[in-house]
C-alpha cells in the first residue's frame, strides 16, 4: 500500500498539469488531448479513472464561471467523447464511468456540484459524434436524471439540463421529452433558460405554436430569439397565413427596437430574399392582404423605410388601361389583383410624402443643400407620374371596371379610390369628370342578398356607405378632394340626401332605401365641421333632423333604428345647443330598444356627454331631474324599468349607470359578437374617469361607485368574451392611478365596496356550487391584489416646472385618507365590523382583506394615522387569530408600525382620531378613558371564562411589580369564577400545557409598549410548567 500511494499521486499530478496547460488556452487542447490519451492507455482503466475524478472534483466546488474554469470543462468533454480505435474498449469503459460519476453529480445537495455536472453532460451530449456506440440503458439513465433536473430550483442547472436535452427533442422515440419542454415553456420564471427552450424546440407543427407565443414574452431577449428561431427554423411556406400574420404584426410594431429589427431581418433574409426572391408582391400574396389589410400595408411600409422596394419597368397602373386579356365585357381595361392595387398604393403615399418632405427641406433651407432636396423631391415627383394614369378620365374608368367586376374586386377597388386623393383635381374638366363619378359613388345602392325565405340580407355593416367604414372612408376622402372648396362637398352630399329622401317622405321606400339614405346622411355628418355649412342647399339641418333622422329612429325595422341612431348622435355633436328632440330621442331608445339598438343609443349618449357634458343634456329636456349621485349616495338603488316615465325623470349619468343593471344588455349584440352595451357604457365611463376635471358637475361621491363597477366587470367571467372591453379597462387602469391624488383616493374608496360585491355571501352576493363559490373568491382576491398594485402605482412625471404646485399639493398628497395609511385603517375597521362568530363567507372575506392590510405601508410623517393603526392591531389580531400565518403577518405589521411611532411615548388625542376618522367616514367611537376602540355595530366582549389556578396564580404573583399593567390585557383579564389554586400532576400539567398550544381563541397580545412586558409570557413555556 506504501508504494501505490505515491503511484496515484504521481498520476494525479500528471493529469493535474494537462489540466493546467488545458486552462490557459484552447489553442493548447489537440496537443493535450494527446497527452492524456496516451496516459489513459498505458495504465490500467480503473487507475487512471479514480485518478481523473479525483483531480477534477475541485471543478465541482467552483461556483463562479470564470474563463479557465469553462476550458477545462470543455476539454473533458471533449476528452470524453473521443474514442481510440486501437483502445475502444478502455475508451468505453471510461466513458460509461464517467457519465456514471456525472450522473451521481446531478443528485448532489450541493447546488454547484449539480451546476457542474449538468454543464459537463450537456457538453458530452452535444459533443458526442452521431455513430458513437452508447447502451441503451446508459442513455436511459442520463436522459431520466437530466429530466429531474430540468426542475431544479436552480435556474442555470435548469438551463444545461434543457440544453443537454435539446438533442433528443427531435427524436421521434423520445416524444416525452419534447412534451416536457413544451409544458415547462410557458411556466418557467427565468428568461435565460426560456430561451434555452425555444433553441432546443425543433421545427414541427406542435412548436410554432408555443414559439410564436413566445413573441409577446415579457422579456426583450426571449422576443428576440423567438423571431431568430423562427428565421433559422420555419420556412415561410410552412405557416399558416394566420401564423405568418402574427408573427409580422407582433414583430413589427414591439415597443423593442432590438426586437424589431430581428423581426425585419426574418422578413427580409428568410422570407423575401430565400421564398420570394426579393418580389414585394410576392409576399404580399403570402398575407392574404384582403383580409390582413393592416398588416400589408405594415410590411410595405417596413420595406420602404428600408430601401428595400425597388421599382422595376412597367409597374405601374398604366399596364392596366390598354391589355386585352383578362378584361371585363365591354372594356378594354385589364383588373389589377388585389396585391398588386395594395403594393401601388403604399409606394405612391410613400413618394407623395417623400416629395412633399423633400419640398419642406428644400423650402426651409438654401444654397446646395437647398438644390438636392429639391432634386429629390422632383425625382420622387417623376417616379410617382409614371405609376399614376395619365388622365383622371383613365383612373375613373380603372375605379368603374372594378366596382362592377363584383364583390371578389372591392378590395382593388376601394385601394383604387385611396389613389384618388393623391391625383391632381385642380383643372377644370378633370374636376368635373371627377364630380360626376362622386355622385354615382354616393347615389350606389347597398348590396343585399335574398335569403331562403325571400327575405333581403344587407350586406355589410348596414350603417357606412357600400356597407363597410373602409369603403366609406375612401369615398368622403375622394369626395373632398375634388370638392376641396369650403361648403362644396356638403352642397354635393346634401344634394344627393335630397334626392334619396323622396321616397322616404313620400313612404315609399322600403328599408334598403332608408338605409342608405342614412348612410350618405351619416357620411356627410361624420366629415362635416359645423352645421351651418348646411345652411342654403337643398336640405338644411333642421328639416334633415325632424324629416329623416327621428322618423328613421322609430322605423319598425332595426337596421334603420341603428343607423338613424347613429346620425342622431353625429348630429348633437354638430351641435352648439343640444336639441330636446335630439337627447329625448336618444333616451327613449336606449331605455325601450332592443340591445341592438340600445347599444348605438348608449355609443351616441356617451359621446354625447363627453363632448358637450352630461348637464347639457339634463338642461335640454328643460325639466327637473332627480340623481342619487349627487345626494353623496354610497349605493344606487335600481331603476323601473318597465315605467319609461320614471326613467327620463333621472340625470343622463344615472340612466347611463342603471344600464349595467339589466341582464340584456351583458349580451353580445348581433353586429359585433365582442361589444355588449355594457362594454360601451364601461367605455365610457372610463373616459369620463380617466377625464374626471373636465366634469366637475359630476359628483365626486359617484367616482367610487363607477369605479366598483368597472373593477366588478374586469374581472367578471363574461370579460373573457368581450375583448374590446378587456382590451379598454386594461388600458384605462393602467393609466388611472398615476394621473392624479383624487385617482388615488378614490381607488381607496372604491376597494371594500368593490370587495363586498364580489365576494360570494357578503351584501347578498349570490353564490352556487362549490365551484362557482371558489371561482368567485379568486377573483376577488385577484380584484384586491390588482387595487393595490393601482394604489402603489408611482405618479407619471409632469412636463412643466410645478416647484410651487408641489408645494401647495405637499399636504394633499401626504394626507392619509389618500394613500395606503387611509385604506389600511378603512379595512382594520371593516375586519373589526364583523361579530366574534363569523360565518364561512365571512370568515374568509375576513382573511381576504387581511392579506392586504399587512401588505400596505405607513409613511413616517402620518403620526396619527400610525398611532391610530397600532391601537387598531390587537382586536384585528384577535379577529384573525383563526389564521396563523395572517396573525404572524399582522403582528409583523405592527412591529413596523411600533419602529415607525417617532414618539411612542405622547398618547393619541381623541380630537386628532376623530378627524381622521371622519375623514375616512368610517364608524369606529373612542373611549377616552382606556386606550382601546370600541368597534360598531359588534363590539368584542372580554372573556368571562375561568382562568386556570396555576397560571393565575403565577399571573397574580408577577402583578404586583408591574404596576397593574397587566390587569386591562386580554390574556390576564379576572376570571368572573374564582378557582382554587391547586397542585397539578406532571401529567395534568402536560396536558394543559398541550391544549394551550393547540388553542386558537385566545391570541396573544401584540404589545404597543416600548418596555418587554413579563406579564405576557406563555405558561406553557414558563419555568413552573417546564419541570
Amino acid at each position: 500500500m506504501a508504494v501505490e500511494v505515491p503511484e496515484e499521486k504521481l498520476l494525479i499530478q500528471k493529469i493535474a498539469r494537462v489540466f493546467d496547460e488545458a486552462k490557459g488556452s484552447r489553442a493548447s487542447h489537440i496537443r493535450k488531448l494527446k497527452d492524456l490519451s496516451a496516459l489513459r492507455s498505458s495504465i490500467p482503466a480503473a487507475q487512471f479513472f479514480a485518478a481523473f475524478s479525483k483531480t477534477l472534483t475541485p471543478i465541482f466546488t467552483t461556483q463562479r464561471r470564470i474563463a479557465s474554469v469553462e476550458r477545462i470543462v470543455q476539454f473533458v468533454a471533449i476528452f470524453a467523447c473521443i474514442r481510440d480505435p486501437k483502445n475502444s474498449e478502455d475508451c468505453d469503459a471510461f466513458f460509461e464511468q464517467f457519465l456514471r460519476f456525472l450522473i451521481a453529480g446531478t443528485t448532489a445537495a450541493n447546488r454547484t456540484a449539480r451546476f457542474r455536472a449538468c454543464q459537463i453532460i450537456s457538453e458530452i451530449i452535444m459533443r458526442l459524434p452521431d455513430d458513437a456506440e452508447v447502451s441503451n440503458e446508459l442513455w436511459d439513465e442520463v436522459i431520466d436524471c437530466i429530466k429531474v433536473r430540468v426542475g431544479d430550483k436552480v435556474p442555470v442547472i435548469r438551463t444545461f439540463s434543457v440544453r443537454a436535452l435539446s438533442r433528443f427533442a427531435s427524436d421521434a422515440e423520445n416524444s416525452d421529452i419534447l412534451d416536457l419542454l413544451l409544458e415547462i415553456l410557458p411556466l418557467e420564471q427565468n428568461p435565460e433558460v426560456r430561451k434555452t427552450i425555444l433553441l432546443s424546440l425543433p421545427p414541427s407543427n406542435a412548436t410554432s405554436t408555443a414559439i410564436i407565443n413566445c413573441t409577446l414574452d415579457v422579456s426583450e431577449s426571449v422576443r428576440k430569439t423567438a423571431f431568430s428561431v423562427l428565421a433559422s427554423k420555419f420556412p415561410l411556406q410552412s405557416l399558416s397565413i394566420k401564423q405568418r400574420t402574427i408573427i409580422l404584426q407582433r414583430g413589427l410594431s414591439d415597443r423593442s427596437a432590438a426586437v424589431t429589427k430581428e423581426c425585419l431581418k426574418l422578413m427580409k433574409d428568410e422570407w423575401l430574399m430565400k421564398s420570394c426572391n426579393g418580389d414585394p408582391i410576392e409576399l404580399l400574396r403570402y398575407l392574404d392582404v384582403e383580409t390582413y389589410e393592416s398588416i400589408g400595408v405594415s410590411v410595405m411600409e417596413a420595406l420602404l423605410k428600408a430601401g428595400l422596394v425597388k421599382l422595376h419597368g412597367g409597374q405601374s397602373i398604366k399596364q392596366f388601361l390598354s391589355s386585352d386579356n383578362n378584361t371585363t365585357e365591354g372594356s378594354c381595361t385589364q383588373l389589377v389583383d388585389a396585391e398588386v392595387a395594395l403594393y401601388l398604393r403604399t409606394l405612391c403615399k410613400h413618394l407623395q410624402t417623400e416629395a412633399q418632405a423633400k419640398g419642406s427641406d428644400a423650402a426651409m433651407t438654401s444654397g446646395t443643400e437647398a438644390a438636392v432636396y429639391a432634386s429629390e423631391a422632383s425625382d420622387s415627383n417623376d417616379l410617382l407620374e409614371k405609376i399614376l394614369p395619365e388622365s383622371v378620365s383613365e383612373y375613373i374608368e380603372l375605379v368603374k371596371a372594378h366596382i362592377v367586376a363584383g364583390q371578389t374586386h372591392r378590395f382593388t377597388a376601394r385601394q383604387l379610390l385611396l389613389l384618388g386623393s393623391m391625383l391632381d383635381f385642380s383643372d377644370a374638366t378633370n374636376r368635373k369628370v371627377a364630380a360626376v363619378f362622386v355622385i354615382e359613388l354616393l347615389k350606389s345602392p347597398l348590396q343585399h342578398e335574398v335569403d331562403e325565405d325571400g327575405n333581403k340580407v344587407v350586406i355589410g355593416d348596414g350603417i357606412s356607405l357600400g356597407g363597410e367604414r373602409d369603403w366609406a372612408e375612401a369615398v368622403s376622402g375622394l369626395a373632398k378632394k375634388v370638392h376641396a372648396t369650403q361648403g362644396e362637398f356638403e352642397q354635393v352630399v346634401l344634394s344627393v340626401v335630397a334626392e334619396l329622401a323622396q321616397p322616404c317622405r313620400e313612404r315609399t321606400a322600403d328599408f334598403l332605401d332608408w338605409m342608405h339614405c342614412l348612410s350618405v346622411i351619416g357620411l356627410l355628418l361624420e366629415h362635416t365641421k359645423s352645421l351651418r355649412w348646411m345652411r342654403g342647399n337643398s336640405i338644411e339641418s333642421t328639416e334633415l333632423l325632424h324629416s329623416l333622422l327621428l322618423p328613421g329612429a322609430k322605423h319598425i325595422h332595426l337596421d334603420v333604428q341603428r343607423a338613424a341612431i347613429r346620425c342622431l348622435g353625429l348630429f348633437g355633436l354638430l351641435e352648439r345647443v343640444l336639441s330636446e328632440d335630439v337627447v329625448k330621442q336618444l333616451r327613449l331608445s336606449f331605455v325601450k330598444g332592443p340591445s341592438l339598438v340600445s347599444s348605438m343609443a348608449s355609443k351616441a349618449l356617451m359621446d354625447l356627454a363627453t363632448w358637450h357634458g352630461p348637464q347639457e343634456l339634463d338642461k335640454a329636456l328643460n325639466r327637473n331631474l332627480s340623481s342619487q349621485f349627487k345626494d353623496n349616495a354610497k349605493t344606487i338603488h335600481p331603476v323601473g324599468w318597465n315605467d319609461a316615465n320614471d326613467d327620463l325623470d333621472i340625470e343622463v349619468i344615472d340612466l347611463l349607470y342603471a344600464g349595467f343593471e339589466r341582464s340584456d344588455f351583458s349580451q353580445p349584440v348581433d353586429a359585433d359578437e365582442n361589444e355588449s352595451v355594457h362594454a360601451v357604457l364601461a367605455e365610457g365611463f372610463a373616459k369620463i374617469l380617466l377625464l374626471s376635471d373636465n366634469y366637475p358637475t359630476i359628483s365626486v361621491s359617484s367616482h367610487p361607485i363607477l369605479l366598483t363597477k368597472l373593477i366588478n366587470l374586469y374581472f367578471s367571467s363574461r370579460a373573457s368574451e368581450l375583448q374590446r372591453l378587456k382590451q379598454c379597462l386594461s388600458v384605462f387602469f393602467e393609466h388611472y392611478p398615476s394621473l392624479s391624488v383624487n385617482h388615488k383616493k378614490c381607488i381607496c374608496n372604491a376597494f371594500l365596496p368593490a370587495m363586498r360585491s364580489m365576494w360570494p355571501g357578503i351584501n347578498g352576493t349570490a353564490g352556487g356550487s362549490n365551484v362557482v363559490v371558489s371561482n368567485m373568491r379568486k377573483r376577488a382576491i385577484q380584484a384586491s391584489r390588482f387595487m393595490l398594485q393601482m394604489l402603489q402605482a408611482p405618479f407619471y412625471p409632469k412636463e412643466i416646472d410645478q416647484v410651487d404646485q408641489n408645494e401647495n399639493n405637499l399636504s394633499d398628497q401626504n394626507d392619509p385618507d389618500h394613500g395606503e395609511e387611509g385604506l389600511a385603517i378603512c379595512i382594520a375597521a371593516e375586519i373589526l365590523s364583523f361579530p366574534k362568530k363569523k360565518n364561512a363567507a365571512e370568515k374568509s372575506y375576513v382573511s381576504a382583506v387581511s392579506k392586504i392590510l399587512v401588505l400596505l405601508r405607513f409613511k413616517q410623517t402620518e403620526q396619527v394615522a400610525v398611532k391610530l393603526m397600532r391601537r387598531l392591531m390587537n382586536h384585528v389580531a384577535e379577529a384573525v387569530s383563526a389564521d396563523k400565518d395572517i396573525l404572524k403577518e399582522v403582528k409583523q405589521m405592527s412591529e413596523h408600525l411600533k419602529a415607525s411611532d417617532t414618539s411612542p411615548d405622547e398618547p393619541l388625542q381623541p380630537e386628532q382620531a376623530n378627524l381622521l376618522i371622519e375623514k375616512l367616514d368610517i364608524q369606529l367611537n373612542i373611549d377616552e378613558d382606556e386606550s382601546s376602540f370600541e368597534v360598531e355595530p359588534t363590539p368584542l366582549p372580554r372573556s368571562t371564562r375561568p382562568m386556570r389556578g396555576r397560571r393565575r396564580a403565577r399571573k397574580e404573583k408577577e402583578s404586583s411589580s408591574s404596576d397593574n399593567e397587566d390587569e386591562t390585557s386580554y390574556n390576564t383579564v379576572a376570571p368572573a369564577n374564582p378557582v382554587m389554586v391547586s397542585v397539578r400532576s406532571q401529567r395534568a400539567s402536560k396536558s394543559a400545557a398541550l391544549s394551550k398550544l393547540l388553542s386558537t381563541t385566545k391570541p396573544d397580545k401584540i404589545v404597543d409598549d416600548d418596555k418587554d412586558d413579563d406579564g405576557d409570557e406563555s405558561a406553557v413555556t414558563s419555568e413552573d410548567d417546564s419541570d
